[in-house]
């Protein structure tokens, strides 16, 4: 079984958060993914303290299909350099990740 994952990225606004989060789904490199925000974000850039609203994508996948997932929200970003990021869940309810598993298995054999 490919280790579950917990991947999150930040966008500047609501329709790019969604359209991320319906499109990995879409192309089953997500089980799932929700839209959080805004949320107050404090951070550095280009050598300054910045602080902004965005909007936060949560996608859950699985380690077999992260690289893709990374590779397809970073393409689609409106961002050139977006944060991505990726936690393993160590821990869950067996029937959810095996759902995750199933959800985001490849068709194309």
């Amino acid at each position: 079984m490919a280790d579950p994952l917990s991947v999150t990225t930040t966008t500047p606004d609501r329709d790019s958060a969604a359209t991320l989060a319906a499109s990995a789904v879409q192309e089953k490199l997500a089980a799932t993914a929700q839209v959080h925000g805004p949320v107050l974000s404090y951070f550095w850039h280009l050598g300054e303290a910045g602080e902004g609203e965005e909007w936060l994508v949560t996608l859950k996948t699985t380690s077999d299909r992260y690289a893709e997932l990374e590779a397809h929200l970073v393409a689609r970003h409106p961002w050139e350099k977006p944060e991505v990021t990726a936690v393993k869940l160590t821990e869950g309810a067996a029937h959810y990740l095996r759902w995750m598993e199933t959800a985001t298995a490849r068709t194309d054999g």
